[in-house]
């Protein structure tokens, strides 16, 4: 009893820490390769928040054809510390190795969620009807453009309602249920 009284928040508060700013470096990571506008101001905050710890990595890891590898080293390596430690409070052992491997569909999930939540975001943003110059709005749009385009082209507007979003939501949420399990299973992921 004692032991999740205090194990629980403890694990809490390392996902959640470390979680967030692994969320932040997986999104300036598909910021990149999506394109958006960096000098977003929400882009500006997610760059100067995560370059100080991408600054050293980078000397090491190349970028391979312009696209900044060392994001995607650095979130495996947030996810895979997160999961070493989170292992390790809720006593599976000290397993670093598993924990490597672990990452991995907790990457993939990462990315899925990234742009789930992004298109359920501009959904809610279209239904208020927000200023189109605001910040967000771009960006969103910036994100999740490869994902909505082939979406939009099967589903044109009808009457001047867009239901591309919600294909994009069910196949993102299929594309989790499909890609996950045999990912966890692979890499004995207990998480």
């Amino acid at each position: 009893m004692n032991g999740s009284y205090v194990t629980d928040p403890l694990v809490f508060l390392i996902q959640t820490l470390i979680g967030l700013y692994a969320l932040l470096v997986m999104l300036r990571f598909i910021l990149q390769l999506t394109g958006a506008d960096f000098y977003n101001p929400i882009s500006q905050f997610v760059v100067k928040v995560t370059t100080p710890v991408l600054r050293p990595l980078r000397q090491v890891i190349p970028s391979i054809t312009g696209i900044d590898i060392s994001s995607l080293v650095l979130t495996w390596l947030l996810k895979t510390a997160e999961l070493a430690i989170v292992a390790l409070l809720v006593g599976l052992g000290s397993n670093a190795i598993g924990a490597i491997f672990w990452a991995f569909p907790a990457l993939v999930e990462l990315a899925i969620n990234i742009f789930l939540f992004a298109v359920l975001i501009r959904v809610i943003l279209s239904w208020i009807n927000p200023d189109p110059y605001n910040p967000i709005n771009g960006l969103l749009d910036n994100l999740t453009a490869p994902v909505m385009r082939p979406a939009q082209r099967l589903i044109p507007a009808v009457g001047g309602l867009d239901l591309s979003p919600v294909l994009v939501m069910v196949g993102l949420a299929l594309l989790k249920m499909l890609l996950l399990p045999p990912l966890k299973w692979i890499t004995g992921s207990p998480f």
